[in-house]
């Protein structure tokens, strides 16, 4: 009986011959594919066959690609977004910052322009901060008294009269707006020239023209300018504009709300007008015409009566002298003689 090992265990060429035979065939198939391409379809039709595999088998690489990719352009995003809002910010500062450089220019154009209008000297002052006093209507100033601002000056803008200068330090100043409750200014109506006195009324930021008759020529929509009476405020600049006009039958005064037109809390930059705080004094009515019949009737009586009392008295005092004894059993004879 003959004896052949299991099939597990059956053996062909050996190793060595089998790896000869194999490089053979690749050397064989190089040759043939390098001289007269004769693989090119097998390639191709291999490469078509193993393309859905290999696409299987990119898909994980693909896929941790994408989420490496999404997740570092979602960083990517937030810090170019964070960028992006922080020049924003610094463009919308600038832009700012340009818009009120412009306002701040234009109001310096037309306050120059009203500074070259006004036949007094004047001089550019930037308010500081507000006084302390919340219950008044102060601002303080960059100018004082090194710059020639005296107290009772008043104080404009391109529009009219804002305030006057109530203290004077040597490098800042006060100033009372004219809304202040404390604060009253001359005015006259420019329609017709009607003469007043505009108070303020505090905080609401409005004028009042207190003490007019019911019947008083003024009308809704009225400039009022000053009137120079006062000698301080030079005639003519703008004040307030009447905004109500209120008469009652009962009452015998008119109740006339004004509104001003200077910026009272709208800019920054202003004009101190250096006129003279202490103008010359007004002369009395008495005073106005020394000369005058009356004075000099006046004065003639008094010398007159002033002559005769001395002499009334050098004649008693004569009397004395030449009788005493008379005078002492007499004494009213004695000062009659």
């Amino acid at each position: 009986m003959e004896y052949s090992p299991p099939p597990l265990f059956k053996q062909g060429a050996s190793a060595r011959a089998k790896a000869v035979i194999c490089t053979l065939m690749a050397l064989a198939l190089l040759i043939a594919d390098s001289k007269v391409h004769a693989l090119l379809l097998v390639r191709q039709a291999v490469g078509t066959a193993l393309y859905p595999l290999q696409m299987v088998a990119l898909v994980p690489r693909d896929a941790s690609n994408r989420v490496i990719d999404y997740f570092s352009s979602l960083s990517t995003v937030e810090k170019e977004n964070q960028a992006l809002r922080s020049k924003q910010g610094e463009r919308a500062q600038q832009l700012q910052q340009a818009q009120q450089l412009a306002a701040e220019n234009a109001q310096l154009r037309k306050l120059l322009g009203a500074e070259q209008r006004l036949p007094v000297k004047s001089v550019m002052s930037e308010i500081l901060y507000d006084a302390r006093d919340q219950f008044a209507r102060k601002v303080i100033m960059d100018r004082g008294s090194q710059h020639g601002v005296a107290t009772g000056q008043p104080v404009i803008d391109d529009a009219g009269i804002v305030g006057q200068v109530t203290r004077v330090f040597p490098f800042t100043s006060e100033v009372t707006l004219l809304t202040d409750k404390d604060q009253a200014i001359p005015v006259q109506v420019l329609r017709n020239g009607l003469r007043s006195v505009a108070y303020g009324r505090g905080q609401s930021g409005y004028l009042d023209l207190r003490f007019m008759s019911s019947n008083a020529d003024i009308q809704k929509g009225d400039l009022l300018v000053t009137s120079g009476i006062d000698g301080v405020y030079p005639a003519g600049l703008a004040v307030a504009k009447v905004i109500q006009v209120e008469t009652k039958s009962a009452d015998a005064f008119a109740h006339i709300v004004c509104e001003p037109v200077a910026g009272i809390d709208r800019h920054t930059q202003l004009l101190i007008l250096l006129v003279d705080p202490n103008p010359i004094a007004r002369p009395d009515d008495e005073a106005a015409v020394p000369n005058s019949k009356a004075d000099i009737l006046s004065k003639r009586r008094l010398t007159e009566s002033t002559r005769d009392k001395t002499r009334e008295a050098a004649a008693k005092d004569a009397g004395k002298e030449s009788n005493p004894e008379a005078a002492r059993k007499n004494p009213q004879g004695a000062g009659t003689r």
